[in-house]
Order: structure tokens, then sequence, then C-alpha cells
């Protein structure tokens, strides 16, 4: 009987130290993770692409945003522990810090030429690569990676900050109106630049991976496609400006390119602005599983044909 007693005393003190183990084991995780998501810097989507941007080369084939971040002898977040060392926020300093004019910089009084905006500025990439930075990869990004180019050719460019969910809130309108939401910034934009002649509103496609992705040169891309609207009357001239940055991406950037969907009829928008001007264009550069690096890759892409196309249209 003693040793039965004994026995179930023995168990019992086990499930109990068991128990007391689970209980601060889950404990631990939890207020580690609180410190870990309270310490994890977020870097603003902008301030980032510059940083990469500015210490790459954009014609090296292996560049990855992996690789810049090695350049810089800045630790990936593949451990909690790293997410402490707060690296991002150090990189941003430093960045701002030591940062050359290596970009012709333009005043408030310098005549824009680009505009680029999002009707759709929530649509997200694959946020497994980012989830490492601490960033949300929204379509906005390949703004301010197009932004930067274009800088850097002497092409001053406005690129939007203004929100357009703010704007459908305080109209009450639903994301139904997110066209006639961009269209405000469209128009204020014009108003205060009246300089700017071509305007470029960045979406991403909803298609699965393989289809909104090709390799190029040993190069991942994400695929690109032109979108028409053929409700605007005028809609021959946006095709037009269109065809000829979609040849010259055939021509540089093989299979990079979907085409160009023309779209009318019931159950669409058929216009997207794109009667404001002749040159106001929609792409769609890749899809939501699509990398950072990919979407990097195709808006350097993307952006080296524009920049070709309008230089000839400027003469």
């Amino acid at each position: 009987m003693r040793k039965k007693f004994k026995s179930k005393k023995k168990k019992l003190r086990f499930k109990y130290k068991f128990f007391f183990f689970l209980f601060f084991f889950i404990l631990g995780m939890v207020i580690s993770y609180r410190i870990l998501y309270t310490n994890c810097k977020k870097i603003d989507d902008k301030e980032f692409i510059k940083i990469l941007l500015n210490n790459s080369n954009h014609h090296n084939k292996n560049n990855s945003i992996k690789k810049i971040l090695t350049k810089l002898n800045i630790k990936q977040i593949v451990e909690p522990t790293s997410i402490l060392d707060n690296n991002y926020k150090k990189l941003v300093k430093q960045y701002k810090k030591e940062k050359k004019v290596n970009i012709e910089t333009t005043n408030d009084s310098d005549k824009k030429l680009i505009y680029i905006y999002n009707t759709h500025q929530t649509e997200e990439y694959k946020a497994s690569n980012f989830i490492e930075y601490s960033i949300n990869p929204t379509v906005q990004m390949a703004n301010y990676i197009l932004e930067d180019i274009f800088s850097k050719n002497n092409l001053s460019t406005l690129t939007e900050e203004e929100r357009i969910k703010d704007i459908l809130n305080s109209n009450g309108w639903n994301y139904v109106k997110s066209y006639k939401a961009s269209r405000i910034l469209l128009e204020k934009a014009k108003k205060n630049n009246p300089s700017l002649k071509y305007f470029i509103d960045v979406h991403r496609d909803s298609l699965t991976k393989e289809k909104t992705t090709v390799q190029i040169d040993d190069k991942s891309y994400a695929k690109v496609l032109f979108l028409i609207g053929l409700e605007n009357e005028n809609y021959e001239q946006n095709l037009e400006f269109t065809t000829k940055i979609n040849n010259k991406l055939n021509e540089l950037y093989p299979n990079l390119s979907k085409g160009i969907l023309k779209k009318g009829g019931a159950g669409v928008n058929g216009v997207y602005n794109q009667d404001f001007d002749k040159h106001t264009i929609l792409i769609e550069i890749g899809g939501q599983d699509n990398t950072v690096d990919e979407v990097l890759n195709s808006s350097i892409a993307f952006a080296r044909c524009f920049m070709e196309v309008i230089k000839t249209n400027e003469g």
C-alpha cells in the first residue's frame, strides 16, 4: 500500500511540475512576444526603397535586397533576438546622416513632369519577404522606386502621399468609388503643378505566382500588364502612348509584359481616369505572390522603357 501511495504521490508531483513548467513556458513566450513586437521597428516604404536604390546597382544581374542588406552589414530578422538590435532604425539614421547628394534634387518651384499615384493603395505583395524587414510591401513601394529612377535621370517627379482611404471616408464612399477618389488627387496635382504631363497609376494583379512571374537572363521579374479603358472617347490616344511603352518592353525585356488589356462595357469602370490626359496609363506590376526583388526588377525595367518613350516625345 505504501509503495502504491508513494507511486501516486510521485505521479502527482510530476504532473504539478509539468503544469507549472507549461504555465511558465507559455507565460514566457507571451511576454517575449510582447517585448519583441514592441521593439520591432517599422521603416517607411519610401525611406527603405531609397536606402536600397542608393546602395545598389540597377544593372547588376545578381542584385537582390538580401545582398544589399548583407553589403550594408545589416542582420536580417531570422531569429527573435535580432529584432532587439534595432538594426533597421540604425540603418535609417546612418542613411540620413551619410546620404550624399547623388540625385539632382528638385525644389518645390521646379516643374514636375511625372505624377505617380495608386488608385488602390492597399494592394500588397508577398508579406513573408518583408517580415524580415518589418515593412508592409504595397504597390506604393513601386512608386518610390520609379520616383528615384526618374529623379536620377533629371525627370522631375511627384509621388502622391495623400491617402485614398481618407478621401473615401470623408465623402462617405465605399471602395468601389476609388477611381472617383483618385480623380480628386489627379485634379489637385495638376492644379498645383500645371507642368505635369505624364500620369502613372500603379496597381498589382491578383493572379497566382506562376502567371505573374518570368525569368529573363537568370533574373526573376514580376510580369506587368497595361489596362486601357474603352469607355473614354479618346482612348485611342492613351492606347497609342501605352503601346509605345509596351513595344519597348517587348524589345528590351521579352515576355515581361502580358500585353495591353482593353476593358469596357457593363460591370467594369471602363475609363480608369484615362480621360484626364492622353498620357495617363494604368500598369499592374506583378501579383500578390511576387517578392520585393521581383517588383524591384520590373519597376526598374518599366522605368527604363518609359523614359525612352517620353524622351522621344519630349524631343
